[in-house]
C-alpha cells in the first residue's frame, strides 16, 4: 500500500467512527462497546508499533490506565483498565429511579462525541471524560435536574376557572356594595326632605299643634292633622299587640272623640299601616287594671258610670255639622276598656263597630266575618237569632255585654274588708279558650249567669249594682236596660255618693 493510500485510510477511519458515534448519541442511545470495550472493536488485530503496515488510531496501542467500576471489561485487573482513548465517569438514573455512579475506560473511537453526550437522551445521566491515569477516580459528575412536565390541562382549566369565578364575585360584590350605598344615600336625602318639610316645628309639642289646630279659626279643626301627614313623624318604639279595624269607620268615630289626636296612613312598600293616634293610658285596660287593683265603692261607680257615658256616646247619633252617626261596638268586654290616669273609662277598639245610617234606614255592616269574643256574646248572637238588619239588635247585644263588664268590676269592689279575686264571666262554667257550643249550652240552653257572692246582698251599693247588671243580661233583648237608662241609674248614684267626674 503507498503512502497516498496510507494517509487516505487515515482520514477516513476517523470520520467513520465520528459518524457513527454522532448517529448512536442523536439516538440516545449507549454504545456499549465503547463505554465497556477494551479498546479495541471486537474482532479485529491490534498492532504494535514498529509493524511495517500502517496503524489507525483507533487500533492503536492502550497507553492510558483509568479506574473502573460498573463498566469493566474482561481482562480488567483489581478495577484497572487500559485505553487507547479517554477514562470516564458516568452517573446515571435508571428506570426505577434509582441512581447509578460508575466509571471505566473508554476506546478512542468516537470518544470526543461520547463524552459531550447528548441533551436528547432517554434516561438521565452525566458522563465526564479525563486524559491521565486514574484521573476518573476524582470525577463526580452530577445529574442534570429534571425536565419541568407541563401542567395537567384539567388543573389549569379548574385554575382558570376559580380566577374567573373569584373576580366574577369581586365585581358582583363591589356592584352591590355601591348599589346599596346608593340607595341609602337617596333614602337619607328623602329623609332629610322630610325633616326639612316637619310638620311640628322645633321647640314644639304635638300638644301645641292641637291647640293651634282647634283655635285657628279655619274651622278645620283636628283634621288639619291627617293633612299634616303626622305618620312621618312616628316611629315605633315597642310593639305592644295589634288588631285589626274599618279604619274608614273608626276614623270617624274617633275625631269627635275625646283622646283622638290624629290619623294617617303610612305605606313602605311591601304594607299598608294605619295610624289612629289617640292619647296614652298607662294603667292599661280595664282587664289589667282589674286584676292587680281592688276598688272602693266610689272607685266602682266612677268606673261603672265612665264606661256608660262612653258606651252612649257610641249608641247615641248627633246632628250638626259636629256630629256622629249611632254606633254599636260588638265587642265590647274588658281589655277593649282603657283606663285613664283619673280612674275613668274609656272604650277603645273599634274594629267591629257598626254604624247606623238614619238616611238609609241602613245598617253598615263591615265585611269581615269576625263577631267578637265568645265570651261576652249575647245569647241571640250565640243561638243566631240576631236580626242583622236591625241596627237596635245591635245595640242592644252591647248591653249584654256592658253587664258582664259591670261584674267583672264589682267583683273587685272591697266591702267589709271582703274582696273576690279577679276573674272573666262564667269563668267556673267554661274552659279559658270557650267554643260556641260552650257557650251557647251555658248562656242559651241553660240559661245562666256569672254568679255573686253573698256579700253583695249586704252592701247598698253592690246590691244596686246587682240589679242593673241582671237587667242588662237578661235573656230577651227587649228586656234589656237602654245604656240612656243606665247612665242615669249611674249618674244619681254618682250624685249621692257626691263623686266628682
Amino acid at each position: 500500500m503507498g503512502s497516498e493510500d496510507g494517509m487516505q485510510l487515515i482520514k477516513r477511519a476517523p470520520c467513520r467512527a465520528a459518524a457513527q458515534s454522532l448517529k448512536l448519541l442523536l439516538s440516545g442511545q449507549n454504545p456499549d462497546h465503547v463505554l465497556q470495550g477494551t479498546g479495541v472493536k471486537p474482532g479485529s488485530d491490534s498492532r504494535r508499533p514498529g509493524d511495517d503496515s500502517t496503524v489507525a488510531p483507533e487500533d492503536a496501542a492502550r497507553f492510558l490506565s483509568c479506574h473502573c467500576s460498573g463498566h469493566c471489561p474482561d481482562d480488567a485487573k483489581n478495577n484497572t483498565c487500559e485505553t487507547n482513548g479517554q477514562c470516564f465517569a458516568i452517573i446515571e438514573e435508571d428506570e426505577n429511579g434509582d441512581v447509578i455512579l460508575s466509571s471505566g475506560c473508554m476506546k478512542y473511537e468516537g470518544s470526543h462525541f461520547q463524552c459531550k453526550d447528548s441533551q436528547f437522551a432517554q434516561t438521565r445521566r452525566t458522563i465526564e471524560c479525563c486524559q491521565f491515569d486514574f484521573c476518573n477516580r476524582d470525577l463526580k459528575p452530577e445529574l442534570p435536574p429534571r425536565d419541568t412536565e407541563p401542567p395537567d390541562p384539567h388543573w389549569l382549566a379548574f385554575l382558570i376557572s376559580v380566577t374567573v369565578c373569584f373576580c366574577t364575585l369581586i365585581c358582583v360584590t363591589v356592584i352591590c356594595y355601591y348599589r346599596y350605598k346608593w340607595q341609602t344615600e337617596r333614602q337619607r336625602y328623602h329623609r332629610d326632605l322630610e325633616q326639612d318639610e316637619a310638620f311640628i316645628p322645633a321647640g314644639e309639642s304635638l300638644k301645641d299643634l292641637i291647640n293651634q289646630s282647634q283655635t285657628s279659626g279655619s274651622g278645620s279643626g283636628l283634621p288639619l292633622l291627617v293633612q299634616r301627614t303626622i305618620a312621618k313623624q312616628i316611629q315605633t318604639v315597642r310593639l305592644i299587640g295589634k288588631g285589626s279595624s274599618m279604619f274608614s269607620h273608626v276614623t270617624q268615630l274617633c275625631d269627635l272623640s275625646e283622646g283622638f289626636i290624629a290619623a294617617d296612613i303610612n305605606g313602605t312598600g311591601a304594607s299598608t299601616q294605619l295610624y289612629l293616634i289617640t292619647d296614652y293610658h298607662e294603667n292599661g285596660s280595664l282587664y289589667d287594671y282589674l286584676k292587680f287593683t281592688t276598688l272602693d265603692t266610689q272607685a266602682l261607680l266612677k268606673l261603672a258610670y265612665s264606661a256608660a257615658c262612653g258606651l252612649c256616646h257610641l249608641h247615641t247619633e248627633i246632628y250638626g255639622t259636629q256630629g256622629k252617626p249611632a254606633i254599636a261596638h260588638r265587642d265590647l268586654k274588658s281589655k277593649n276598656i282603657l283606663i285613664k290616669k283619673n280612674g275613668t273609662c274609656c272604650i277603645a277598639d273599634l274594629g267591629l263597630a257598626v254604624k247606623f245610617n238614619s238616611d238609609t234606614n241602613e245598617v253598615d255592616i263591615p265585611l269581615s266575618t269576625r263577631m267578637g269574643t265568645r265570651r261576652y256574646m249575647a245569647p241571640e248572637v250565640l243561638d243566631e237569632t240576631l236580626n242583622k238588619n236591625h241596627f237596635q239588635a245591635y245595640i242592644m247585644a252591647d248591653i249584654y255585654s256592658y253587664g258582664l263588664v259591670i261584674w267583672e268590676m264589682a267583683r273587685r269592689c272591697i266591702t267589709g274588708g271582703i274582696v273576690e279575686d279577679y276573674q272573666l264571666p262564667y269563668y267556673e262554667m267554661v274552659p279559658s279558650d270557650p267554643s260556641y257550643e260552650d257557650m251557647l249550652e251555658v248562656v242559651c240552653v241553660k240559661g245562666l249567669r256569672p254568679t255573686v257572692s253573698n256579700r253583695w246582698n249586704s252592701d247598698e251599693c253592690l246590691r244596686a249594682m246587682l240589679k242593673l247588671m241582671s237587667e242588662c243580661w237578661a235573656h230577651n233583648p227587649a228586656s234589656r236596660l237602654t245604656i240612656l237608662r243606665v247612665k242615669k241609674t249611674l249618674a244619681k248614684m254618682v250624685e249621692s255618693q257626691d263623686i266628682k267626674i
